[in-house]
């Protein structure tokens, strides 16, 4: 073997944002903000302020290898820090909000951040955590000067921090395997986990889902990702669409329907993704107010499977495109992707829609993918033998952060925690997490099955399937319904619903009607229904 003979300059995030003024200088960036106007600008301006704020870190001390804590929304001051904080080779924490306070402070203290950076409604979050983060010497409000509230931390407002300082910059080259990003998980099994993801990875990972096989991105889209920054870095779109030259829209923290819908309509947004909860309140609001999602053309749904009923109205009655995505902060987060090929075409549209819309998408180039069976083989790829999915690829953790073990095994593979099977075309489908499948009589029953079927159900706007402890079949399903406001939805309809679509004995013992909690990031808390619901019967 000899060493190739071309350029080894390193991928670094600078060079997307680098790109991207020069190629794309001029493209439109519209941000909503927490209680300002709606902000404009474009992508020049973009590396014009984010110089600006990396001058700022490294005039308060910040150096290669800090981490710095941003608790933020979509916003394009959280985007600015996206470019400004990893390029002078700091790590930016994007912290979620969504965790328990406890949560909150244990990620910036595991993460040992020197700065706090965050938006002004969350000064009283920020206050009650402040006497938990020892390493935090330096508090930044999200906001202009004459907004900016001090509180207890003795904010400093980021408009005056950045306002004197110059708005160009020489990024320096560094090792792209430099940590780039924390990401914590959302801690539903235990305390969250950091994943560390670096330059590379980050770059591959963007440039992978910009193309057709996954997001699609063309310059003459309009991006709003409503998958939120601080959650895996917004799957990756603050990157993919500067590359792809694509028009990006932040909507903030107001992902309610009236909202997005003013965005679409307003900034020609025809691309969106985000997790099922949101997409379901936004059909809700179409039909309630006789609207239409105007330019919109691909909504990308990941986070939990896509319902059935969710994916026909977007495509049926407004023409959209649903894509499912699968993937986890550990793996940055896109796995795969649900885009069709030749070969589903060729099988008819009816046919094609029900492979995509079943399955969570197929193997995209730089993720490997297999299904382990309980003997430790290699499952077929037959579309039938389900096991443990596992994964490997330059955007999958290795090892998490202040860990002292790899989390993969010998041969690099990480454990998803699904019970996945993979088909022919390169189809995967989650029949479910290995804690929640359930076992009853010795047969497995596919709890997001039953979800994607009950939520199809007229009036139904959340469903949520656990196994209950029974004394005779081990366990039996009990579905937890949360309906539409003022809908009328019955146990008897429920189970009419369901007769025809399931096998008899996947029926529930029995639904009830309830809130169904959801995680720091939109998913069902199975956790919490389980703990909640362990002594129910049944009727």
């Amino acid at each position: 073997m000899i060493p190739g003979l071309m350029q080894t300059t390193p991928l670094l995030i600078s060079g997307v944002l680098t790109y991207a003024a020069q190629a794309h200088g001029s493209r439109e960036i519209v941000s909503r903000l927490i209680d300002e106007p709606l902000w404009r600008y474009d992508y020049a301006g973009l590396a014009r302020r984010a110089a600006q704020a990396a001058h700022a870190l490294h005039r308060l001390g910040v150096a290669p290898g800090d981490r710095i804590t941003s608790l933020a929304w979509n916003t394009h001051r959280h985007l600015e820090l996206f470019y400004a904080v990893p390029g002078i080779g700091a790590v930016l924490h994007t912290a979620n909000p969504r965790l328990s306070d406890e949560q909150i402070a244990y990620t910036i203290d595991h993460a040992g951040s020197r700065v706090l950076v965050f938006e002004r409604n969350f000064l009283p979050l920020v206050e009650r955590i402040a006497p938990q983060l020892a390493s935090v010497t330096t508090f930044v409000m999200l906001s202009d000067e004459t907004r900016t509230d001090p509180g207890e931390v003795g904010a400093i407002s980021y408009e005056r921090l950045i306002a004197s300082e110059p708005e160009a910059i020489d990024w320096p080259s560094f090792d792209e395997n430099a940590g780039a990003f924390l990401c914590y998980t959302s801690g539903t099994t235990g305390d969250p986990k950091g994943v560390l993801y670096s330059h590379r990875a980050v770059v591959l990972h963007a440039m992978a889902g910009g193309l057709n096989s996954a997001f699609g991105f063309t310059a003459f889209d309009v991006a709003m990702p409503c998958s939120s920054l601080y959650h895996a870095t917004a799957w990756g779109v603050p990157f993919s669409a500067p590359i792809c030259g694509a028009k990006l829209v932040l909507p903030a923290d107001r992902m309610d329907g009236a909202s997005l819908h003013e965005l679409i309509e307003s900034e020609g947004v025809t691309f969106t993704g985000g997790v099922p909860t949101i997409w379901t309140m936004y059909l809700d609001w179409l039909e309630k107010n006789h609207a239409a999602p105007g330019t919109l053309k691909r909504v990308v749904i990941g986070g939990s499977a896509v319902p059935r009923a969710m994916a026909e109205t977007f495509k049926r009655r407004y023409g959209v495109q649903v894509l499912q995505i699968w993937g986890m902060t550990e793996t940055c987060p896109i796995g795969v992707v649900a885009t069709p090929t030749p070969a589903l075409a060729a099988l008819g549209e009816k046919a094609m829609d029900e492979a995509i819309w079943t399955r969570q998408g197929r193997l995209q180039f730089g993720i490997e993918l297999k299904v382990e069976t309980e003997d430790g083989g290699d499952a077929p790829w037959d579309g039938q033998t389900s096991g443990a999915l596992k994964v490997r690829g330059p955007w999958v953790v290795r090892r998490y952060f202040r860990k002292d073990h790899d989390a993969t095994d010998d041969g690099g593979w990480f454990d998803t925690g699904d019970i996945a099977t993979l088909d022919a075309n390169g189809f995967m489908r989650i029949t479910d997490r290995q804690k929640d499948v359930i076992k009853s009589g010795g047969e497995w029953i596919s709890s997001i099955d039953l979800e994607n079927v009950a939520v199809g159900c007229p009036g139904v706007k959340i469903a949520a399937v656990v196994g209950v402890p029974h004394p005779k079949w081990e366990e039996r399903p009990l579905l937890v319904i949360e309906p539409h406001e003022g809908a009328a939805v019955t146990k008897a309809a429920v189970l009419a619903y369901l007769a025809p679509r399931i096998v008899k004995w996947w029926t529930p013992d029995d639904v009830v009607f309830a809130p169904v909690p959801l995680t720091a990031t939109g998913k069902i808390d199975k956790k919490v229904l389980r703990a909640a619901w362990r002594g129910h019967l049944g009727g």
